[in-house]
Order: structure tokens, then C-alpha cells, then sequence
């Protein structure tokens, strides 16, 4: 694969996370939300739902254990939840599968009975069997295709997948984004895609004649493509990956940072929803030890790899019994958002177990 390369040192310098905020926060970042506990959990794990699963050869119940990490989408009206399922049989904490729900007021969801992508018997058997696919993140292409970031597991590395559907019921798996030998067994993540909010839909922007993505679970990286599908990491001189974003000492992402859902294109820049987990020893002394919330950060809209802005506080972080208490404790884990009826709906996996929405009306 050709890896971009950043020529300047500037540019180096001015995207790494300790550099200085240049736009103050009330500018551009999302001041609060609502959690919606009239509605929340909004999706729980069905012991019922069965799928036949290729591999195993046998029906299984594909969601009986957890339902959490939720992409989302507006198509048609409706407001589509790409979820992440577990059933109990794998074991790696269950196989996980990618599930598909609908709804029209973006809060009471009917659910697809089986699952729309899942680990198969075809070429990505190797990476995904047997811990599954993970994390969906889903974004709309300018020529209507959709275009899904997640996680493939094989129990030992977990490693950023695409693959792409033109109605979300059925998908074509491309393989994996970090393709180059020195990157293909790295443990990768969590890709969120550049876009933009145009007449109620999230459609995917250049910039400067790229697609970009920012990805990672430790620091944040980038990535840039020409398509969507196949993409090339970005490097400093020196051929490494070049981090973009870092945990914060002292604070509620002092453990580590990685990506929420798609980065949106504003006027102010690209604003990044993350998720970050605290670190006891050097990081929020108010919070639980591996807490993950909610972060904002802003880069600039012509240079994508420059941090210019970063929100002091959480914007969530978890209060609510489900999300205090479950498979992982202690988890606000945001990976959905949808512009639905004059508001931001946000969509998160609490305590590795169940979904819950909040709210932002501008």
C-alpha cells in the first residue's frame, strides 16, 4: 500500500494532541445533552431472536447475551440502528454479530431478526471467527452507497474492516483497511469517517481531494482514501503512524482515546465525538478506574490531522444504573448520531450490554 507521508514538521507538530487549543469550546462544541430516560434502555438483548449460523452449522441465539456499540443512519424516513449482539456460545465473551433495527421516531425500534453481517465461511473466516464483527460505523457515500467501518476479532487482534451495502440489509466485505504488512497484524479499530450534514443525511466529504478517517483506541490515527474502501494510513517522515489525538493526564480521557461515531464537517471544522476511559492513578480522581465518556475535539476543515480545539469536560459519562452496571462496568460508549426531527439523536452502548439514546437540540 502507498502511505501518505506529511512533509512538514509544522503540520506534525501542530496535530499532536498536546498542542494549543486555538478556538474556545463554547464556539463549537456541543454544550450538553439529555439523556432520554423515558425511553432508555431503548434496545435489550432478545433470548429468542435465532439465526443459523454458517460456521457452527446450527441455529443459535445470535443476541441473547448483550446488545451494545450502535451505528446509526436515516434512510427513507426511518432511523436504522447497526448494533453489535453477542450471543453466549463463543468463547471470546460470545461471537458477536451485526444487527439491524428500525424506527420512525428515532425511540421505540423494531428489530431484523437475524443479524446483516456476521462472520461466514468466506475469505475474512481468519479474522473474524471466532470473536466476530464489532462496532459498526456507517456512512453514505454521494453516489447513495453505504459504507460500514468494523472491527473483525479472531480472538487475539482486533483489526478495522469495511464493507458497504446499498439498502443495509446486505453487505459486501472488502477486507481490511491497514492491508500492509507492517500494519496488517496491529491491533486497530474504530473508524470514523469525515462527513456531512446535507438535507437530513450524513453523506462522506473530501477534503482536498480525500476522504479521511480518523481510527485508533489508544491514540487516535488517521487514514485517507480515494473511494471509501481502500484506504492508506498517515505517516510522519519517518514512516510511522501519526497520532492525531492522546490521552489527557489529569482528566476523564487520561487512559485512552478513540473514535465516537462519523467526525462532522462543520463551519467551525471537523468536529470528533470520542470515547476515552479514565485512568484512576492520573486521570479523573472523581470517576471510576476505566470509566469511559464522552470527548469532543475539533481539527481544522482543510488540514484534518490538526487539532484546534478539545472540550475540558465530558459531554457523558455514566449515571444511570445500566450504564453503571453490566458486562463492563461503567461505560457511556457513543458510536451513533442522526439529525431527526430538529435534533441530534445520539446512540451508545452502556456497560457493554445494552442501548440508550440522548438528545441535543441546538
Amino acid at each position: 500500500m502507498k502511505h501518505l507521508i506529511l512533509f512538514t514538521c509544522f503540520t506534525l507538530l501542530a496535530a499532536c494532541s498536546g498542542g494549543k487549543k486555538t478556538l474556545d469550546e463554547s464556539i463549537w462544541a456541543f454544550p450538553s445533552v439529555k439523556k432520554l430516560d423515558d425511553y432508555n434502555p431503548i434496545l435489550e438483548p432478545d433470548g429468542d431472536a435465532q439465526f443459523f449460523c454458517p460456521i457452527n452449522k446450527k441455529n443459535i441465539r445470535w443476541e441473547e447475551k448483550d446488545v451494545f456499540n450502535p451505528a446509526a443512519v436515516v434512510k427513507d424516513g426511518w432511523v436504522w440502528l447497526l448494533y453489535r449482539a453477542e450471543d453466549k456460545i463463543g468463547k471470546y465473551a460470545g461471537t458477536s454479530r451485526i444487527g439491524l433495527a428500525r424506527s420512525r421516531n428515532g425511540l421505540e425500534f423494531r428489530k431484523n431478526s437475524i443479524p446483516v453481517l456476521y462472520p461466514d465461511n468466506g475469505p475474512m473466516k481468519t479474522f473474524e471467527w471466532e470473536g466476530g464483527c464489532e462496532d459498526p460505523r456507517v456512512v453514505k457515500r454521494d453516489d447513495g452507497l453505504y459504507v460500514m467501518t468494523y472491527t473483525a476479532y479472531d480472538g487475539k487482534t482486533a483489526r478495522l474492516c469495511i464493507a458497504s451495502s446499498r439498502d443495509l440489509l446486505t453487505w459486501e466485505k472488502h477486507g481490511l483497511v491497514l492491508t500492509d504488512v507492517k500494519y496488517r497484524d496491529r491491533f486497530s479499530k474504530s473508524g470514523a469517517i469525515v462527513c456531512e450534514l446535507d438535507k437530513g443525511e450524513l453523506i462522506a466529504r473530501k477534503i482536498r481531494g480525500k476522504y479521511h478517517m480518523y481510527w485508533g483506541d489508544s491514540d487516535l490515527y488517521m487514514a485517507t482514501s480515494d473511494d471509501l474502501v481502500t484506504w492508506a494510513p498517515l505517516e510522519d517522515k519517518k514512516g510511522n503512524l501519526l497520532p492525531v489525538l492522546s490521552p489527557r493526564a489529569g482528566s476523564f480521557d487520561s487512559k485512552l482515546v478513540e473514535p465516537g461515531p462519523y467526525a462532522l464537517l462543520r463551519k467551525e471544522g471537523i468536529l470528533l465525538l470520542y470515547n476515552s476511559a479514565n485512568n484512576a492513578k492520573n486521570g479523573d480522581k472523581t470517576l471510576p478506574d476505566m470509566t469511559y465518556s464522552v470527548g469532543q475535539a475539533l481539527f481544522s476543515s482543510d488540514r484534518p490531522a490538526r487539532l484546534i480545539g478539545r472540550a475540558k469536560n465530558s459531554l457523558m459519562h455514566p449515571d444511570r444504573p445500566y450504564e453503571m452496571t453490566g458486562q463492563v462496568n461503567n461505560v457511556c460508549f457513543l458510536e451513533g448520531m442522526v439529525w431527526h426531527n430538529d435534533r441530534w439523536l445520539l446512540y451508545y452502548g452502556t456497560a457493554d450490554s445494552k442501548i440508550a439514546v440522548a438528545e441535543y437540540k441546538p
